[in-house]
């Protein structure tokens, strides 16, 4: 078995998108995406928060709900 590249469970998100993303205890918190990182087991989005306009690193990884952080905003 090999990676072909296909994440067919994951939405697509871009750059400049507006996200929610889940955080320890509380509700999603909104951001923007600034980067984004492909890798076999998942997808990295620098998100940018109201508290950390740099950004933080989230980790959305493939085939396991519990582990995505990272969604489209609604």
């Amino acid at each position: 078995m090999f990676y072909t590249g296909s994440k067919p469970q994951e939405k697509c998100m871009k750059v400049n998108d507006r996200v929610t993303v889940k955080t320890d205890g509380g509700p999603r918190r909104p951001g923007v995406v600034l980067a984004i990182e492909e890798f076999n087991e998942g997808t990295m989005y620098l998100v940018s928060l109201e508290d950390y306009p740099l950004g933080i690193w989230f980790f959305n990884e493939l085939g396991h709900p519990d582990g995505i952080f990272v969604e489209t905003a609604e």
